[in-house]
């Protein structure tokens, strides 16, 4: 059920990706499948999160019409470094994963750039302008985005019905009658 929600987030995340930055610029500095690559990676499961990284790197560079591949390797070393971190730091608390986010956003920049550096292609917007919005946007939307999606997690279902029908806490009764005691 965990890979059915982090497929359909990613799909989505993929489409409004598209869409978004032809409707407003601001939207450009989002980058939302960034974000559920992250989520992925968090989930503990390296493989999956770098298939989802590969994924959602690939698909949009083909989308973007850039540099392809660039988006994938970037995002698929992001996936990688987030998972190991997460294999080895408890990072389920949401005030640890925006440091993450933020962390991921700059490695996914740098090696994006990086990339269009090597292979002699220009970028057309200031390097350090870009990624500081990229980061900010990405970081801020990425926190109400895994708010979003652990609230439709399967554990958190579990412990919410587990509460609503745990057993009423009964009190010990004193026992009336009271022998050999005075």
């Amino acid at each position: 059920m965990e890979q059915v929600k982090i497929t359909v987030a990613l799909v989505i995340a993929i489409l409004l990706q598209w869409t978004l930055r032809n409707i407003a610029e601001p939207f450009a500095y989002l980058d939302l499948p960034l974000i559920i690559v992250v989520y992925a990676a968090l989930q503990r499961n390296a493989i999956r999160a770098i298939i989802f990284g590969t994924i959602a790197g690939i698909a949009v560079d083909a989308l973007s019409g850039g540099l392809l591949g660039a988006n994938g390797f970037s995002k698929t070393l992001v996936a990688y470094a987030v998972s190991e971190i997460a294999r080895r730091v408890y990072l389920d608390n949401l005030l640890l994963r925006i440091p993450i986010i933020a962390g991921a956003c700059l490695l996914d920049d740098l090696v994006y750039y990086g990339m269009h550096r090597l292979l002699g292609q220009s970028i057309g917007a200031p390097l350090l302008e870009t990624m500081a919005y990229t980061i900010i946007g990405t970081t801020i939307a990425g926190t109400f985005i895994y708010l979003f999606l652990d609230s439709f997690s399967s554990q958190s279902i579990k412990q919410k019905r587990r509460e609503f029908f745990a057993p009423r806490r009964q009190t010990r009764r004193r026992n009336p009658i009271r022998l050999g005691r005075k």
